[in-house]
């Protein structure tokens, strides 16, 4: 698999859990896309291209890379990256980096904005006297951070000068080489032709479009080793114009009659035969699906991603290595099968802490006991002030869920509070109703009442997430039946298209859980009573 890591930031532990994952289903290679930029739409000035959300997500103070990087909070460092890849080894799964450039070249022209091809300023200008000595200087510092045998330099969609493309990939092919002892590997963009100096064939081609390149004729004809990426198992997380938000399960069993009607990493194209190698072709090294963040972090959570790819990788994996005889009934026994992964938390179930202080009961006989520091009031709630805090032993929960809070807000401090916070998300009055998750804020229209006791639920239903806010009486019981019936609004992801539209999106996001109140909450007033359900 491939995971596009500079368009959305991914915490290690998660990376980590992927590789957990994708070994349990025998995939041994994740390719991490460590740069990258939103597209740079022809409609952007030079300074609104210089500003666009661009991101290169390896973290160094060092001198010769000083400015690279200005998000260290989003970012890794060597011990993270070392940490992420030992943990992936030791899983059976190889983490192949990928710095991109000359294209997608963004984060970098930021950077140095005098690299920037004038046209466009996310390519880079090859023929600045700077530029290839700016990438060996890159890839020289950052060489002992890779524990793989193969990098991958991306020079992926240029659009400048086929001959100085072909110079820059083998100059940085050499450098590597001779500097770092790895081998290079990039994205098929522009097939060797009798009128060039072509890239040398010890470069590896990662095969994604027949548009690029036809990877038999172009490339395993003229002895280059190729990687079949071909978009057919492409994945755009969330929302695209063209690719499917998930992988495309029906495609992996859909081949050509030699093997049985199944896919495997020899077939490039479905409809032609004659575009694709015996399956024995020693130049065929195999196949990495990709998983595209093309509209940035605030597109989804952390956990969608394991989603997009959570039946992909089972059905993906064994044609692979080419097997032929498991058929799509595979995916019945998914939900049996991956209970007995090692990595069971990415889907976000209930996940234990251990929680210290005064007792309150679990009343559903499930063991879920609380603490608290907080003092009780005479009407058996609790009263809400800075410093005190409730916090259960679980952290989050993902999908399907209902959490329903009986709330009386006295008042809040400024315009963030902070009502209840988890593992992975945290639900806040902006004023507006809110969560916060995977760094972004998802908003309603809809806003607390002050002085007034309510129910307040959040929904976790498949990909979407919903809230609802009811006025209710401390006498009620919990819940009343109004706020189970009351009226629900959506919290979405807000997409920007290229600079051109915008799309709403569902997004699928967990329960907060561990902590209500605390010292930083930000509000007063009093708890009545906390609802955890599977029930949506």
């Amino acid at each position: 698999m491939m995971l596009d890591a500079a368009r959305h930031y991914y915490p290690p532990k998660f990376i980590v859990e992927l590789c957990s994952y994708m070994s349990f289903f025998k995939q041994n290679t994740l390719q991490l896309h460590l740069s990258d930029n939103l597209y740079n739409a022809g409609i952007y000035s030079r300074e609104r291209s210089l500003s666009l959300y661009a991101r290169f997500r390896l973290w160094s103070d060092a001198a010769e890379v000083e400015g690279l990087n200005k998000f260290k909070n989003e970012s890794y460092t060597k011990a993270q990256f070392k940490t992420i890849q030992s943990e992936c080894v030791s899983r059976g799964v190889t983490i192949i980096p990928e710095i991109e450039a000359p294209g997608h070249a963004l984060p970098i022209v930021q950077w140095k904005p005098d690299l920037g091809l004038s046209t466009d300023l996310s390519l880079l200008n090859i023929s600045h006297p700077d530029t290839i000595p700016t990438m060996k200087a890159i890839w020289n510092h950052f060489f002992d951070w890779f524990d793989s045998k193969t990098v991958h330099i991306g020079a992926d969609e240029y659009t400048g000068e086929v001959s100085e493309y072909n110079r820059f990939v083998n100059e940085m092919a050499n450098f590597i080489r001779n500097n770092g002892s790895k081998s290079v590997r990039i994205w098929g963009t522009f097939p060797p032709k009798p009128e060039y100096d072509n890239i040398t064939t010890d470069v590896s081609i990662q095969h994604w479009e027949f548009f690029e390149d036809n990877p038999l004729f172009d490339y395993i004809k003229n002895n280059y080793s190729v990687v079949n990426s071909d978009d057919t198992f492409y994945v755009v997380n969330k929302w695209s114009g063209s690719y499917p938000p998930k992988v495309n399960i029906v495609k992996s069993f859909n081949g050509n009659p030699a093997t049985g009607g199944h896919w495997q990493p020899h077939i490039f194209d479905t409809k032609n035969e004659t575009n694709n190698p015996e399956r024995s072709n020693k130049y065929i090294l195999g196949a990495i699906a990709p998983l595209w963040n093309d509209f940035g972090p605030n597109a989804t959570v952390y956990s969608e991603t394991y989603y997009a790819w959570r039946e992909g990788i089972p059905a993906l994996a064994d044609k692979q290595w080419g097997g032929k005889p498991l058929t799509r009934r595979i995916l019945e026994c998914l939900p049996n099968s991956a209970r007995f992964s090692p990595s069971k938390s990415l889907g976000r179930g209930d996940i234990c802490d251990s929680s210290k202080g005064r007792r309150l009961s679990d009343l559903s006989g499930n063991d879920y006991d609380a603490s608290t520091n907080c003092a009780r009031t005479s009407n058996n709630t609790l009263l809400i002030a800075p410093g005190c805090s409730l916090k259960t032993p679980l952290l989050s929960k993902g999908r399907n869920y209902t959490l329903t809070l009986k709330l009386y807000i006295e008042s809040t401090e400024g315009q963030d509070a902070t009502i209840i916070s988890g593992a992975d998300s945290t639900l806040m009055l902006t004023p507006n109703v809110t969560l916060f998750a995977s760094g972004n804020y998802y908003r309603l229209n809809s806003t607390l009442p002050l002085k007034t006791w309510v129910e307040l639920s959040i929904v976790g239903r498949g990909e979407q997430t919903f809230a609802s806010v009811q006025e209710a009486s401390l006498r009620d019981s919990f819940p009343s039946v109004n706020a189970r019936v009351s009226v629900e609004e959506e919290f979405q992801a807000v997409l920007g298209i290229n600079g051109a539209y915008f799309v709403w999106a569902p997004i699928a996001i967990e329960a907060p859980i561990a902590e209500l109140g605390g010292s930083d909450a930000g509000w007063t007033g009093e708890f009545a009573g906390l609802l955890l359900s599977s029930e949506t």
